[in-house]
């Protein structure tokens, strides 16, 4: 997790920053297609709640955001299985520790 952060909402990601939130934790959203923080009346001051996230991710999974009065869906910019993996352990880097982990843990 950054500082807290847990899921960046944008109108879209280039595929580096994507790949960076996630090996960093993060999960990337984006409004669908035709909806952005203005279309929204979004000023950034709203407290954000992101439902569907405790289900479980799946590529592509549309989550529904919460943000003061306003409802409106995003899609999880999860885009592979490994990604799913990489997310449900905290980033890349808790993945990779925790595998070398278990890997030395079984060798004994």
């Amino acid at each position: 997790m950054l500082l807290g952060v847990k899921v960046v909402i944008a109108k879209s990601f280039e595929r580096i920053h994507r790949s960076n939130l996630i090996g960093m934790g993060v999960l990337p959203v984006e409004f669908e297609r035709g909806q952005d923080a203005a279309s929204l009346g979004l000023t950034g001051t709203e407290v954000f709640e992101v439902d569907g996230i405790a289900a479980g991710l799946a590529p592509k999974k549309r989550l529904t955001v919460r943000a003061g009065d306003k409802t409106f869906t995003v899609v999880a910019r999860v885009d592979t299985p490994q990604e799913v993996e990489y997310l449900a352990h905290g980033g890349i880097l808790s993945y990779v520790l925790r595998h070398r982990a278990a890997a030395a843990l079984a060798a004994k």
